[in-house]
């Protein structure tokens, strides 16, 4: 059976909080230790059903991947032979794309599915492959796998501008199959997400040459070969705003340690510019929910500015402050599926285009409400917290793909939330992390039945 939250909402949150290590910077990088023949340790990486997909996707091709004693990830890739992503693991996670740049450059040669994960709109991966071309690969589609070759990758000066603005996992794609090519390649709109940057921290400490990460221009002078490494995931500044506005939302008073908050100047902004006093540190954060909060004018953009993962939980505040407020998403126009499930909870919410009109209400009301993604998720629990009444969130297994015991988080500073099981039926099982244990070191994925394509 599939989870679901049980959610009593009316509680004040109270309390210390701390922050796991980041899925979008864990993701891309566990990806890269394909190009490493060695053994690689990651610590900080967050114990989430993503996380246990790309190890098994890792596994699958040969590499050995175990979590130590002390949370640390410990991969091994001296046997991996195969540079075939299968479609079974790869449709499960978007982020799975991410292997393909290592494959080759590590090979000559890949063979990846096209990715799944969330349906938060259309997300072409025509940038990965025009990025790879550029580098001297023959890319070629056949019967729904990506097919990459080439003898030896060479440096060039390449564009990753898109539609919507620069892409991570393509900016991340692109500076590990550089790092291994012959001489230099200019990267330009790259993405400056803090995830990026920590990608280039790892791919420097195994060897590479790469400068300008975290601006719009990243350059990489290609070398032989990556060496065995220890790296440190950045802490998730996704789950830190998402714990944030969940202490806004409920008029609570929490303390979040291990947050990023040199990563989270937009975030922050915003939540004074609704009026939630925010003290900040280098890794902490004290909110204090203001009794008089303001209707506010957010724009969800690429980094530095506010991220569209953060969208949906802004949208489910300031859905209960009273005034009109607009959320503007201009990297995924279409993400808004939440919208509809906050107005069952009671919210008044109008969508246009790109742009969702909010006018506040007094308060909201409990009511059985269904995930559509990742960061939706986030945002009917929130919304939950602050309604009256219970609630019931169906679909949760996407909310186990970003985070990490969210509920027990929210639990421990005062929330009422349990897991149980859905007895709906014709819905699909969502996949459990078994626990970790000798035969299964990685906490990996079972399914429990057939699974949704999408997921």
């Amino acid at each position: 059976m599939m989870d679901m939250f049980c959610v009593e909402g009316g509680h004040v949150l109270h309390g210390t909080v701390f922050v796991d290590g980041s899925k979008n910077a864990s993701l891309p990088i566990l990806a890269a230790t394909l190009a490493i023949e060695g053994e690689v340790t990651l610590e900080q990486v967050p114990q989430l059903q993503d996380v246990a997909t790309m190890g098994q996707l890792l596994q699958s091709i040969g590499a050995a991947v175990e979590r130590l004693d002390d949370g640390s990830l410990r991969i091994n890739t001296c046997a991996v032979k195969s540079s075939m992503a299968p479609y079974e693991l790869v449709r499960q996670m978007r982020a799975s794309v991410c292997v393909l740049g290592p494959l080759l450059a590590r090979f000559g040669s890949a063979r990846v599915s096209l990715p799944g994960g969330c349906n938060i709109g259309h997300r072409p991966i025509d940038l990965h492959l025009r990025g790879l071309a550029a580098l001297g690969a023959e890319i070629r589609l056949e019967a729904g796998y990506i097919v990459a070759e080439s003898s030896r990758l060479r440096g060039a000066d390449l564009d990753l501008c898109g539609p919507h603005g620069p892409t991570v996992t393509g900016t991340c794609n692109i500076m590990i199959a550089a790092s291994l090519a012959k001489g230099r390649t200019i990267i330009r709109s790259a993405a400056k997400e803090p995830e990026v940057q920590d990608f280039a921290r790892f791919l420097t400490a195994a060897g590479a040459r790469i400068s300008g990460a975290g601006t719009s221009i990243v350059e990489i002078d290609g070398v032989d070969h990556l060496h065995e490494v220890r790296h440190t995931v950045i802490p998730d500044r996704i789950e830190a705003a998402t714990l944030a506005i969940a202490a806004a939302i409920t008029h609570g008073d929490v303390t979040i340690r291990n947050a990023p908050t040199t990563h989270m100047t937009c975030v922050l902004n915003a939540l004074n510019l609704i009026g939630i006093p925010v003290d900040a540190t280098h890794d902490t954060l004290h909110i204090r929910a203001s009794s008089m909060p303001r209707p506010a004018r957010l724009t969800a953009e690429p980094y530095p500015g506010l991220p569209t993962d953060c969208q949906a939980q802004f949208m489910a505040l300031l859905s209960t402050i009273e005034g009109e407020s607009l959320i503007t998403d201009t990297v995924f126009p279409e993400r808004f599926m939440h919208a509809a499930e906050l107005v069952r909870l009671g919210a008044d919410i109008r969508i246009q285009n790109n742009s969702a009109f909010i006018r506040g209400v007094a308060r909201l009301s409990g009511a059985s409400v269904m995930a559509s993604d990742l960061r939706a998720s986030a945002a009917l629990v929130l919304a939950a917290l602050a309604a009256e009444g219970h609630s019931e969130i169906r679909r949760v297994y996407h909310l186990d793909r970003g985070y990490h015991a969210l509920e027990q988080k929210l639990n421990h500073l005062g929330a009422k939330i349990q897991r149980t099981h859905d007895g709906s039926p014709n819905i699909a099982p969502r996949p459990h992390i078994a626990p970790l244990s000798p035969d299964n070191p990685l906490g990996s994925v079972r399914h429990a039945g057939k699974r949704s394509g999408q997921e």
